[in-house]
């Protein structure tokens, strides 16, 4: 079993690294043509289960990639609340909260990675039960914490984790052991065999 995370594409708030938690922010156009090669890159795949963050940017980057009719919404994929912070750049927080670290610190009137991880261990869970192969359409935050959980880590080490728009990530086991095969893959790499 292995669980493909895809991180949506683009957005205006993405390109300029403003944080887009809960803002229901459109993919530009260049947003849309990663989720089609995005698409491409999974063609032929057969997915058990389909699961996308219900904001638009998820799913329409699941629906662009050919995947929208068989996904399911699930609310724990959501990207992490920035609370106070939503829609500012890292640098625009410390002026005001000099030494900030999201991961460490979480966001006032928001989540903690800890909250985040409570999510995605929801999630996790329901994946390790699947037998067959799953995709995940969602956002980079919240998906950088899932992998973190898949493997057993704290939510805090998705901060050692960077990932790009309209990325492809694996997860899997081996010899029933959690594992990343494959992290923020922009398509270098042809993709195993699923």
């Amino acid at each position: 079993m292995e669980v493909v995370l895809v991180r949506h594409g683009q957005t205006e708030w993405a390109r300029e690294e403003r944080h887009t938690g809960r803002t229901d922010v459109p993919l530009t156009g260049e947003g849309r043509r990663q989720a089609e090669v995005v698409g491409r890159r999974l063609a032929g795949h057969r997915f058990t289960l389909v699961l996308t963050s219900p904001l638009s940017r998820a799913v329409d980057t699941c629906r662009l990639a050919g995947l929208g009719a068989a996904a399911e919404v699930r609310q724990d994929l959501v990207e992490w609340d920035y609370g106070d912070y939503e829609g500012l750049t890292t640098a625009a927080i410390r002026a005001e909260a000099p030494g900030w670290n999201l991961w460490r610190d979480g966001c006032p009137g928001g989540e903690a990675a800890g909250d985040v991880g409570r999510r995605a261990d929801r999630v996790v869970a329901e994946l390790r039960l699947l037998e067959g192969d799953a995709a995940v359409f969602a956002h980079g935050h919240l998906l950088r914490v899932l992998a973190a959980r898949w493997v057993g880590m704290p939510a805090e080490a998705g901060g050692a984790m960077g990932l790009s728009t309209a990325t492809v990530s694996i997860l899997g086991c081996e010899q029933g052991s959690p594992v990343i095969w494959l992290w923020n893959d922009e398509g270098r790499f042809t993709l195993p065999e699923l």
